[in-house]
């Protein structure tokens, strides 16, 4: 199972045991874990579920595909190098020790 730490917009830190196959926004919202609005329920139809990706993390994760790509041009916050959706990221053993910082707003 691999474990993730999920910094919230307060800075504080929420390492978590997840499923594999599960997203970064389910594991949040199942969580708690304040700062993830996910208003289309992780169809990739909205950016109110945009983290930022620790950089040692980035190559490790595929890169964002086309339709993530587009929605990212929508977050409230500051895009940035490390700005993910939180639904497009699958977890898995490989994704082990992930860290990802919610920004301060979605909407």
């Amino acid at each position: 199972m691999p474990k993730i730490t999920i910094v919230d917009h307060h800075g504080n830190e929420h390492a978590i045991e997840a499923q594999s196959g599960e997203s970064v926004m389910q594991l949040a919202i199942a969580n708690g874990i304040d700062g993830i609005v996910a208003e289309c329920g992780g169809n990739c139809a909205c950016a109110t579920c945009h983290v930022y990706v620790d950089e040692a993390f980035l190559a490790s994760l595929p890169p964002p595909l086309d339709h993530e790509e587009d929605m990212l041009g929508f977050t409230a916050a500051e895009r940035r190098p490390g700005s993910r959706l939180s639904c497009q990221i699958v977890l898995s053993d490989a994704t082990d020790g992930l860290i990802v910082r919610i920004p301060d707003t979605q909407v």
